[in-house]
């Protein structure tokens, strides 16, 4: 496809350029989300190497553009026009896991799914990460945010992650193991720059029945069924206030089933807003800042968005 839809078509022709033959333009970004709204990265590449995160350090230095990591597109926004950048995505190469016995440690790649490790190490008699199976995310999104749900995040587990810095020079790119206690993880937050890759994670879990891990993981399976809403959602919008969930600020507002155009507050859960088939994110948009304004005028806290927003006007710029 032409490059020429963005305001700077020589860089996206430089980016993949340099990427070769497998880099794709115009490649759908929004619509592999779990929100499915949003329009499509300038440039997608796949990385299941270091000489291809070579390639991608290169082209983002060619090029000028951003690079972005794309894990499984929950708590992720994307503007209708899309991202003018290099969407980022770790292959098969990225997804293994690898489970030890003998200290109940876990090493999974930052491409693995968040219930699939859960249910693996469940099944392999490794407790205290069921709750993971909650979480729609990878491996590799849930260090950079510390992810968590069901009384746990990465924070309480992780030991160690394995990242790459694009900012570096080492050719192919050195993986650097970084401890927990220097990744600054905090209530949905972490110190990673948009120039770190992680590309692993190790795990700490606890020798438990694996019928006992089971039924605690179909246990938070049927409260998300039943608490939670399907279809078309970026996962939870705002950030809990040290007050209360922000679900219950927005329900107190009055604000359960407020629409927008394409985007509703979930009835279900009003910190889910869920959009129709087809619908924007334009709208989804509209919708968060008339809950904030909303939700400010009746209780006085202003919420803070816990959906990374991506090609906005005012978001900010991946390294």
């Amino acid at each position: 496809m032409s490059p020429d839809r963005w305001s700077d078509p020589e860089a996206v022709s430089t980016a993949a350029s340099v990427l070769g033959p497998r880099a794709r333009i115009d490649a759908p970004l929004g619509a592999l989300t779990t929100s499915r709204v949003g329009g499509p990265a300038a440039v997608a590449f796949e990385a299941n190497s270091p000489a291809d995160l070579q390639r991608v350090r290169t082209a983002r230095k060619a090029s000028g553009l951003g690079v972005m990591v794309i894990g499984r597109g929950s708590n992720l926004l994307v503007a209708d026009r899309g991202f003018e950048g290099i969407a980022l995505f770790l292959g098969e190469a990225h997804g293994e896991i690898e489970i030890d016995q003998t200290d109940a440690t876990v090493t999974a790649g930052a491409s693995v799914a968040l219930p699939v490790l859960a249910r693996q190490c469940a099944s392999a008699g490794i407790g205290g990460l069921e709750w993971a199976v909650g979480v729609p995310g990878s491996v590799g999104g849930a260090v950079r945010m510390n992810a968590g749900g069901h009384g746990s995040d990465m924070a309480s587990c992780l030991l160690d992650a394995g990242i790459v810095d694009l900012n570096g020079w080492d050719a192919p790119p050195r993986i650097v193991s970084h401890q927990v206690d220097s990744l600054a993880l905090d209530y949905r937050r972490s110190g990673l720059t948009d120039s770190d890759v992680v590309l692993r994670a190790r795990l700490q879990g606890q020798p438990t029945s694996p019928r006992v891990a089971m039924d605690r993981i179909a246990e938070i399976v049927r409260w998300r069924r039943e608490n939670q809403p399907g279809g078309q959602n970026a996962g939870s919008v705002f950030m809990n206030p040290p007050s209360e969930s922000a679900g219950a600020q927005i329900d107190q507002a009055g604000l359960r089933g407020l629409r927008i155009g394409s985007a509703e507050v979930s009835r279900v859960h009003a910190n889910f807003i869920v959009s129709d088939p087809g619908g924007t994110a334009a709208d989804v948009v509209a919708l968060m800042e008339e809950i904030r304004r909303r939700v400010t005028e009746h209780s006085g806290v202003v919420l803070q968005p816990e959906v990374r927003m991506v090609g906005f006007e005012d978001s900010p710029t991946p390294a």
